[in-house]
């Protein structure tokens, strides 16, 4: 054996005293190994998440799914551990072993045993997901949009261990989730949090009453309550949880500080990816936190490595959404997987005109702030900056150039008999197809209209005579009801991230629809749109290849920065029309001199 590592401790026995030893493992908050150089090389192969330049003593994750594969490293290469470590170790392996031996259990039978009390059943793969969220404590239930997983945070809730329980939402969304429990648990008390910091509980109107059963809030209020939650909830369910895929922001911190605390955690979206495949670490350091590397052993085993942080990319989604669903960490199903399929989603990318003389209007700023975005010599705050500015610049003229081609467009379609949710971005161009659309009775949905207004432009589009609802593309995530009235869906406007168009063509393509669903995007040959449309590509295969058992392989699709790309296309379009003009010019001029006649 060789020489025992400094780390050792006093009373260390071999893994097995019949056995030749190979090295030391201890555990130190992280279990740390000093082998043999020819064991070292094979423990680096086996744990490829640990850095390849660790020498001497090894550090390893502290982790269920690392601990089994220890165990097993163990038994082909024994090594001196203490009896308290080895117990430990074992400990941990067969939880794991059990976690997914469970999950595996339930997924196969595609039911459970356990009892949701609901005063309206749910389904069976609605049971499963709830299930194993009771069992393993920790979910990220990625099924696809209009599947009901509200339904299944409910199904948690009914179990008096995830209670009290806190529902963490978009802010337009609370009021539903209130409804769904009213109508499937309504012995659960059930309350709203009105404001941003804590105050007392009473929702018996004066009379004292315990703590509700489920407290519902939005993202924003996190930060306020964090401190006096915490400790204090049992289980949370984070809906829409593409929301934190962001560290750094007060609501990510304070959702980490309370989930910390509780012994079941549950994540919903369809969308767990917005951008790029690095984000589902931060859902998932808050989901499992014990159970997942560093981000640094993350970006080493499963990214490539270099870039801008943000622009994480995986290098192989498929593996990585294979590897979350055998530890159990992640449910994905489809409208096919639990036969619940609905009329067909048609996209159909439709190519308007535009007046160009709107994005004529902003060329010269544009052009100083691509030539700042692509200097190489340039300070990377002046051109993240120029970025910003240039992004919103371009967007807002492209939406605004291609508004009144846009409304007519949906003018037709009004005409022929459909209410049309119309999908935008900026107020300015709403302002025009407000104007432009006013008797067909549009309403607004957009994140400048409080609670109480979106909920009567909700209202006048699914059961009054507004024909048209303007929604902000990001403002209609999770919203339930409007498949009852359209299905027709509008781009106006384009997202940078594809996930922002999958929920939106979910709302009316959910549960309840009973004719198939149009999505028209509407593209201009100028302005930010092309570079927008090929982006868009990128990012979408990161998503699927997660959600998608049956996705092929993704290979490393590098995105070299859509903002650089957007100032290089529009430089290079710019000068092209620049150089365009000046031959017209020319050609006009030749023209007079050959025209010319002497008196």
């Amino acid at each position: 054996a060789p020489q025992l590592s400094p780390l050792q401790p006093a009373g260390y026995a071999p893994h097995s005293r019949q056995m030749k030893t190979y090295g030391t493992l201890i555990l130190s908050a992280t279990w740390h190994l000093a082998a043999v150089p020819h064991v070292a090389m094979r423990v680096k192969r086996v744990f490829e998440s640990i850095a390849k330049d660790q020498h001497g003593v090894i550090q390893i994750p502290d982790t269920p799914g690392n601990a089994r594969d220890l165990l097993w490293f163990l038994d082909r290469y024994p090594m001196e551990i203490s009896e308290g470590d080895l117990a430990q170790l074992r400990h941990r392996a067969a939880f794991h072993a059990e976690q997914v031996l469970a999950v595996e259990r339930i997924v196969a039978r595609g039911d459970s045993d356990r009892v949701f009390p609901l005063a309206s059943p749910a389904r069976d793969y609605q049971k499963v997901a709830a299930a194993i969220t009771l069992t393993t404590g920790r979910l990220l239930i990625a099924d696809e949009v209009g599947l009901g997983k509200s339904l299944m945070g409910i199904c948690v809730a009914t179990d008096h261990r995830a209670r009290p329980m806190l529902v963490v939402t978009l802010t337009h969304l609370t009021r539903q989730w209130k409804s769904e429990f009213e109508r499937f648990a309504p012995s659960l008390r059930v309350h709203v949090a009105k404001k941003g910091s804590p105050y007392a509980l009473d929702i018996s109107r004066g009379k004292p009453c315990p703590p509700p059963d489920v407290l519902i809030m939005n993202y924003q209020k996190l930060t306020g309550w964090a401190d006096t939650l915490a400790g204090h909830i049992k289980g949370i369910v984070f809906d829409e949880a593409q929301e934190l895929r962001h560290t750094g922001s007060l609501k990510y911190s304070a959702a980490r500080h309370i989930a910390a605390g509780t012994d079941i955690r549950c994540m919903t979206t369809a969308t767990p990816i917005f951008n790029y495949g690095g984000e589902i670490y931060n859902l998932l350091s808050i989901l499992a936190p014990t159970e997942v590397d560093s981000r640094a052993e993350f970006v080493r085993e499963w990214c490539v490595v270099g870039g801008d942080e943000k622009k994480t990319m995986l290098k192989d989604p498929k593996a990585f959404g294979d590897w979350m669903r055998d530890e159990g960490l992640m449910i994905r199903r489809t409208r096919a997987d639990v036969r619940r399929e609905l009329p067909p989603l048609t996209t159909i990318p439709h190519f308007i005109d535009a007046n160009l003389d709107e994005i004529d209007k902003i060329a010269s700023s544009a052009v100083d702030l691509a030539k700042i975005i692509l200097d190489v010599s340039g300070s990377g705050f002046a051109k993240m900056k120029a970025a910003e500015e240039l992004d919103w610049r371009l967007r807002q003229a492209t939406g605004i150039a291609k508004a009144p081609y846009t409304a007519e467009f949906v003018r037709i379609l009004c005409e022929s008999g459909e209410k049309v949710l119309l999908f935008t971005w900026h107020h300015a161009v709403n302002a025009i197809l407000m104007e432009r659309l006013a008797d067909l009775n549009p309403a607004l949905y957009t994140g400048e209209e409080s609670a109480t207004q979106k909920t009567a432009s909700f209202a006048a589009f699914t059961k009054g005579d507004a024909q048209v609802l303007i929604m902000s593309l990001r403002a209609g995530a999770g919203l339930d009801g409007i498949q009852a009235s359209c299905r027709t869906v509008v781009f106006g406007e384009l997202d940078w991230s594809p996930a922002v168009h999958h929920q939106c063509m979910g709302r009316p393509h959910r549960d309840g629809q009973t004719d198939p669903v149009a999505a028209y995007f509407l593209i201009c040959e100028g302005g930010s749109d092309p570079v927008i449309a090929d982006v868009l590509g990128i990012k979408k295969r990161q998503l699927e290849g997660i959600v998608d058992q049956k996705a092929d392989t993704v290979g490393v699709q590098i995105d070299p920065g859509r903002i650089k790309r957007l100032a290089e296309a529009f430089l290079d379009r710019h000068q092209q029309r620049v150089e365009r003009e000046a031959v017209k010019a020319l050609e006009e001029a030749g023209q007079s001199v050959m025209n010319f006649e002497p008196a």
